[in-house]
């Protein structure tokens, strides 16, 4: 009895210890490696946009239609204000569980950066960094910035955060459903889970493109404060 009851405590330790390391590894280990992730996806974006030809004042633009987006690779970096001074994750190609580890994934369904249609992207509510924890504290008229390295876009959210199903992926149509717009447009569509720590719904919020710059022209109006 008495080696029945050893043994049993000794598997309860060993059980509590491994939820314990889970639990860290979960909440803590996880965002690191997704900071960690992020932070170099930004520096490689900021190298590659550095090591780009600049034209000349006054040159005539090549009319050069720019690559389709390479699966998993950087795109664009995003800033939201209303999630923090210091807030900024870079965009990637794709949404699978990969590209989510290292920051805010593009659904690549969806329109370019600053096209015609609706430029959609998801990210963790929790975990991988938490890049969207505050989501439930964006509103109307909060600017979404991303820059390609050449230009900033300014979006403005017009409506959410609202909740629906994951099966609901007309919320990324190009003009997408449920957002009140009634017709073609600029769009951006951010998506995360909810629960906080569940996924059986979705939050979206939408927004128009609400602004353009040059990188050369300095920081837009939304971010230089």
């Amino acid at each position: 009895m008495r080696l029945v009851v050893r043994t049993f405590s000794e598997l309860c330790l060993t059980v509590g210890t491994l939820i314990v390391l889970f639990v860290v590894y979960v909440l803590y280990w996880t965002g690191v490696q997704a900071r960690g992730a992020g932070g170099e996806q930004i520096d490689s974006l900021q190298r590659q946009w550095a090591a780009a030809p600049v034209t000349a004042p006054g040159s005539p633009s090549p009319a050069v239609r720019p690559p389709p987006y390479a699966p998993g690779k950087g795109l664009a970096v995003m800033y939201v204000p209303r999630l923090g001074k210091d807030w900024k994750w870079p965009v990637l190609e794709g949404t699978g569980p990969a590209v989510l580890r290292k920051g805010l994934g593009h659904y690549a369904a969806t329109t370019r950066l600053g096209a015609t249609g609706n430029f959609a992207v998801a990210g963790h509510r929790r975990t991988h960094g938490d890049p969207f924890k505050d989501f439930p504290r964006l509103r109307p008229g909060d600017a979404v910035v991303l820059t390609d390295g050449t230009t900033w876009f300014t979006y403005r959210i017009d409506r959410g955060p609202h909740r629906t199903v994951p099966t609901d992926v007309g919320v990324v149509d190009p003009v997408p459903r449920k957002s009140g717009y009634g017709g073609p447009g600029r769009y951006l569509t951010l998506t995360t889970c909810d629960p906080e720590w569940g996924s059986s719904h979705r939050l979206v919020v939408w927004a128009h493109l609400d602004a353009t710059r040059p990188v050369a022209d300095g920081l837009p109006r939304a971010l230089d404060s």
